[in-house]
């Protein structure tokens, strides 16, 4: 009969806890950025001349590309950059484009066409280099600024749950002296 009366403040918990998980937000201890990221290089054949779209998908932070071909470039977190490649490239050969976001460095790959510039294609990863600095456990993929919204809205489910335990708890303890 008492598992009865308990359940439903156990079920009360259980899904304002549910609801409280996302409002949750972590920031990167060491200060650094995330390493998961795509380098993509639009088109990935182009002609001396030509130009090409850059970018860094995944990087929370700016992220720079180089390569022989074109100067070094940033490209804005969450955008892309579009670069010319030198006209003195030559013919058929094919350059690696170099990306760094935070500490990973990843490559890709840049054909160099005879004529005019291909379809547009995304260069897959050829390689990944990542500096030794340990593991970022505990991320659970929010690497990201503390939200005030968020945390206000953490905080009301945490006193909303109290205050429906208290009221459960104080409501059995006159229901128990009658």
């Amino acid at each position: 009969m008492r598992a009865i009366r308990v359940a439903p403040v156990a079920l009360l918990g259980a899904a304002l806890c549910a609801l409280m998980a996302p409002a949750a937000s972590a920031t990167v201890l060491t200060g650094g950025t995330s390493t998961s990221f795509t380098p993509t290089v639009t088109p990935s054949a182009v002609a001396p001349g030509g130009q090409v779209t850059l970018g860094a998908v995944g990087c929370t932070s700016d992220a720079t590309a180089f390569s022989g071909v074109f100067d070094t470039i940033t490209i804005p977190r969450g955008r892309s950059a579009t670069v010319s490649i030198d006209r003195d490239a030559r013919r058929g050969a094919s350059y690696a484009v170099t990306f760094r976001c935070g500490t990973s460095t990843k490559t890709a790959n840049l054909s160099i066409t005879g004529g005019a510039t291909s379809t547009p294609t995304t260069a897959p990863t050829t390689s990944s280099t990542v500096a030794p600095n340990g593991v970022q456990g505990g991320l659970g993929g929010s690497v990201d600024t503390m939200d005030p919204t968020r945390i206000a809205a953490g905080s009301a489910l945490v006193t909303v749950a109290a205050a429906g335990a208290f009221y459960a708890l104080r409501r059995r303890r006159t229901a128990h002296r009658h």
